[in-house]
């Protein structure tokens, strides 16, 4: 079977359960582009080919039996390389977990296991998903596969690329402040972030716990939907994990946005904003204006607030989950002359400078002394945030903006200036900070032929609401059918 046949996950898995092909010959499909783009791109730290033909088998049994099949059975994915598997490395990027192997499936990688999905593989990432250009791995960067000069955003670079490059059709990352949607937005993919709790975090490694969420990474919206669906479910295991119910998308996806109200944030498109990816946003806003949608702008207050706010939190939460990391338990152990020796050596030689400088920042905010003027009172602002989105989706389906404030940057280019790195977090973050659901699309192509994205933003729970938005713009702007 060519390759250049498989457009799309959710067609895949037709052509197997109808049995037009095997589970095996679609397996074959995506190998065949790994081994061809895999050298320079460096989408996946670990493949699992001996485990994926094995599961294959397993599966075309199945189809052999006409046993009910979902709609995402047989088909091939990737996933970060912080959420555990069973029998394969799962690193989180760093010398500290370089040959950790765990003993058993995340939840959201169990689901896809339920859903006769086949893992082939984990992808790379910013070290502990600290970064946003993904490099930050201790194994080196991923490239761009759209332009690989350029970085593919992160932390969940690695799965963005690998999609975009067509070595996988669907991937899972994880979004902490964007690193679903940012490195989608950069690749020209489909990246979603969820309702925080929708998904279970049992299994995934841990950067800042109250805004780790896992997400789905697709190339475009009807597979995003589809495996946003099959990821989420009540888990005992999580206790954050929230009883919502079966997640419907799919039957609502072409339903268009007629008479939805959509916010458009004054602060977003500030001088700030790159002219290129203004232009495209407004552009995409307009085209659901055009089929019915009503625009408004509106002013969303502390927007100043929301990356430092994002940053004292999510570093001191990832000085407290990072402790376990002491040479002791698993991972890496460098031998000292006594136990803080040991502790030091390894946390020096285990963590890279990115890992390093924000545990050092979240130690010092939670430090006494330190603990009420900086972490409790993030905690205070983070509430006000919440409130002000809260109040704006009282008026609001939809709010709608740039995911990022640029295209990518090139390789290199962000650690010549780490606030502003750290700064293009800036439209992501809300999204976490508040648990809320988001989406990012592709809606222009900048300099360089370097993706734009779009980003929707929505109610709790109100998913369904972005998907169609993102549906609809799919179809008229990215022209992707």
């Amino acid at each position: 079977m060519e390759s250049s046949k498989i457009r799309t996950a959710l067609t895949l898995s037709e052509q197997i359960r109808k049995k037009e092909i095997s589970v095996r010959e679609g397996l074959d499909a995506t190998f065949e582009i790994i081994d061809q783009k895999e050298k320079s791109l460096h989408a996946f730290l670990s493949v699992d080919r001996e485990g994926a033909y094995k599961e294959a088998d397993r599966l075309q049994e199945k189809v052999s039996t006409g046993e009910a099949l979902g709609p995402l059975f047989g088909v091939p994915v990737a996933v970060k390389d912080n959420l555990c598997t069973k029998g394969i490395r799962t690193t989180c990027g760093s010398k500290m977990l370089e040959n950790f192997v765990p003993p058993y499936d995340g939840a959201a990688v169990q689901s896809l296991r339920e859903a006769g999905m086949i893992v082939i593989g984990k992808t790379n990432m910013d070290e502990f998903a600290m970064g946003n250009t993904t490099e930050t791995s201790y194994f080196g960067c991923t490239k761009n596969p759209r332009n690989e000069a350029y970085v593919p955003g992160g932390s969940s670079g690695g799965s963005a690329a690998a999609v975009a490059a067509g070595e996988c059709l669907v991937a899972l990352g994880t979004d902490t402040g964007g690193s679903v949607r940012q490195p989608a937005s950069h690749c020209g993919v489909v990246g979603a972030k969820p309702t925080y709790g929708s998904i279970s975090r049992h299994g995934l490694i841990a950067y800042c716990s109250s805004m780790d969420q896992v997400g789905p990474i697709a190339g475009n919206v009807t597979d995003c939907a589809a495996l946003m669906e099959a990821l989420c479910a009540w888990d005992p295991k999580d206790s954050t994990s929230i009883k919502r119910g079966r997640l419907d998308i799919l039957s609502s996806l072409e339903h268009g946005v007629s008479g939805m109200k959509i916010g458009l944030p004054k602060e977003y498109f500030s001088a700030a904003l790159d002219p290129q990816v203004a232009s495209s946003v407004m552009r995409a806003a307009q085209t659901l204006e055009k089929h019915g949608a009503i625009l408004k702008e509106f002013s969303l207050p502390l927007f100043q607030y929301f990356v430092p706010d994002y940053y004292l939190i999510a570093c001191a939460e990832a000085s407290s989950n990072l402790e376990r990391y002491d040479g002791m338990k698993y991972g890496l152990c460098v031998p000292g002359n006594d136990l803080h020796d040991t502790y030091r050596k390894t946390r020096t030689q285990g963590f890279g400078e990115e890992v390093r400088r924000r545990i050092l920042l979240g130690t010092f905010a939670l430090s006494e002394g330190y603990y009420d003027a900086y972490y409790l009172k993030a905690l205070k602002v983070r509430r006000l945030i919440a409130n002000a989105f809260d109040d704006a989706l009282k008026e609001f389906d939809v709010i709608l903006g740039p995911t990022a404030p640029t295209t990518a940057p090139r390789l290199g280019e962000a650690d010549q200036d780490l606030v502003k790195s750290y700064l293009a977090d800036v439209y992501t973050v809300p999204a976490n900070l508040t648990g809320l659901p988001a989406i990012s699309l592709p809606c222009g192509v900048g300099d360089g032929g370097l993706p734009i994205g779009v980003q929707l933003m929505g109610r709790r729970f109100e998913e369904a609401m972005l998907f169609k938005a993102a549906r609809v713009l799919e179809k008229e702007t990215c022209q992707n059918g």
